[in-house]
């Protein structure tokens, strides 16, 4: 009798999930959960203009987007669990310094389509992935037309000073970031912008007493 109450109970709990939460909305939803992660993925990829790509931020972007698609989905009818699911990432603390700010803007367009998502607003989600794609690589072509920015440094002899100095003064925007003089030569590193990557390095290399120089590309904040 007992087993029958059991097997009667557990038939219960199975029905009441299903039939808020049938398979078939869990693989609709992480589908287009991928889907919509490839393409924020896709657009920070094409987007991008730092100085160094990293394949595995892209990849937790399709992640953050498929893993808080279920959650929702599994939260938003059940007041109890979400309130302690908010109760549970209350504590959770991320150490992972990001260093751009735009991909915390990255991180927080991923969770809020796991959320459009989850909450089974498919055409808004996809309005809004398309309406936000659109703008970032529109502003990533305009980035393009601006000068890219780069640090020169070069390693010359005290007695190239001014013909060195010469040289970069015909750059259009220059800035000095430093100089360091030793009894073995001069250390200079000058942030200059180019709207062309010519051979600037081969140019300074031709100046007589100037042993070696290096342009590295940077990003440059704003204001300094």
């Amino acid at each position: 009798m007992n087993k029958i109450i059991n097997d009667a109970s557990v038939n219960e709990w199975f029905s009441q999930q299903m039939a808020s939460l049938t398979p078939m909305k869990m693989v609709l939803a992480l589908a287009m959960g991928f889907v919509v992660g490839l393409i924020i993925a896709l657009v920070y990829r094409k987007a991008f203009r730092g100085v160094l790509y990293s394949p595995s931020f892209a990849t937790t972007l399709i992640m953050l987007c498929m893993i808080t698609t279920p959650v929702v989905m599994c939260i938003k009818s059940n007041i109890a669990l979400s309130m302690g699911m908010v109760g549970a990432l209350s504590i959770v603390r991320f150490r992972t310094a990001v260093k751009d700010p735009l991909d915390t803007a990255y991180m927080f367009w991923s969770l809020t389509m796991g959320i459009l998502l989850g909450a089974e607003l498919y055409t808004i989600a996809l309005v809004v992935v398309a309406g936000i794609s659109i703008a970032m690589l529109g502003m990533a072509f305009f980035r393009l037309r601006s000068p890219n920015t780069f640090l020169l440094v070069a390693h010359y002899d005290a007695e190239a000073e001014e013909e060195v100095m010469s040289f970069i003064r015909r750059i259009k925007v220059q800035r000095l970031r430093s100089k360091t003089v030793t009894p073995g030569g001069v250390e200079l590193t000058v942030e200059v912008q180019l709207r062309e990557r010519f051979d600037i390095v081969n140019k300074l290399l031709d100046t007589q007493g100037v042993h070696n120089a290096t342009l590295i590309a940077c990003q440059s904040e704003a204001g300094n």
